[in-house]
């Protein structure tokens, strides 16, 4: 861990733009395609696929964060960076366990679909192919920016 440190809004901006990259890489590069099929189905197979991605998902995330830390000398606290890993990782795979379900607006649904179905998003995920997946992207921004406040966490290596 660095000695010198940023102030929290810094670190929290500097976190948020790491994490974000690093999101994209481990969603579209660092997937293996066989995960990004099987992660939403039913069962142990899918939960295994969609475990493994966020696996590869989070140590893409954990090394950006790492290298902007260390090169920036940002003085992250590795607890809090941890804890915002874990955020970020936890919200990824409670998402993609949605995989291609989107458009179903039964009981059976997992309960982050059923929840957009909730809010009215019904007519865009049964009409739009490109729906599931623009408020799956929009659930893991969201849950990035609240990690990058928790990697923050007030600059003083708490």
């Amino acid at each position: 861990m660095n000695t010198h440190h940023q102030p929290a809004a810094v670190q929290a901006a500097v976190a948020y733009a790491a994490l974000t990259a690093a999101h994209e890489v481990g969603d579209y590069i660092v997937q293996r395609d066989a995960d990004a099929t099987a992660k939403g189905k039913h069962g142990p197979a899918g939960a295994v696929a969609c475990a493994r991605h966020v696996a590869s998902y989070t140590a893409t995330q954990g090394l950006a964060l790492y290298a902007a830390d260390r090169y920036l000398r940002l003085g992250l606290n590795w607890r809090r960076a941890g804890a915002a890993l874990l955020v970020s990782a936890i919200t990824h795979y409670v998402a993609d366990r949605c995989n291609d379900h989107w458009p179903d607006d039964s009981k059976d649904a997992p309960l982050l679909v059923r929840a957009a179905h909730a809010a009215g998003k019904t007519k865009w995920l049964k009409g739009d192919p490109a729906a599931g997946p623009l408020i799956d992207q929009a659930w893991h921004k969201g849950w990035i920016s609240l990690a990058a406040a928790v990697a923050a966490g007030g600059g003083r290596g708490a």
